[in-house]
């Protein structure tokens, strides 16, 4: 822009996990691109990073959606949706050299902005028979 400061959206391929442009937080309109073999490299690559705000999974595998939401080293983690790296109604802070610090919020905003409801999900893979049954 005329007389101001402007970066354009870029994206950098073939980032390899360990570079500066991997371990920096950009604050930009940036996209780094590493490519991994498998989810266990995945989020070890997540994992590595000395940072920890928020990551994004996107995945029509339950079993790997529910390994991200607690493997992942992330203040938040999304499954298919795109990362914003805070919810105002959450306690949030990030995590490792990231955010706030403090969790912002508390159970207070919770509760206030939410509704208990309570889900069970079997992510063995595997049916399970019902407690009812005879064996």
């Amino acid at each position: 822009l005329e007389g101001g400061h402007f970066y354009e959206p870029t994206i950098f391929t073939e980032v390899r996990p360990g570079s500066r442009l991997e371990q920096e937080e950009i604050f930009g309109p940036v996209l780094s691109v590493i490519r991994v073999g498998s989810v266990d490299d995945a989020f070890r690559v997540n994992n590595d990073v000395r940072y920890g705000l928020s990551s994004s999974i996107y995945t029509r595998n339950v079993q790997v959606a529910f390994r991200a939401l607690q493997e992942l080293d992330n203040g938040i983690t999304y499954v298919n949706a795109p990362t914003i790296g805070a919810e105002a109604h959450l306690p949030f802070g990030g995590v490792k050299q990231t955010g706030n610090g403090h969790r912002e919020g508390g159970w207070e905003v919770y509760e206030f902005y939410s509704e208990t409801k309570v889900g069970y999900v079997d992510y063995s893979g595997t049916l399970q028979r019902a407690q009812i049954d005879n064996y």
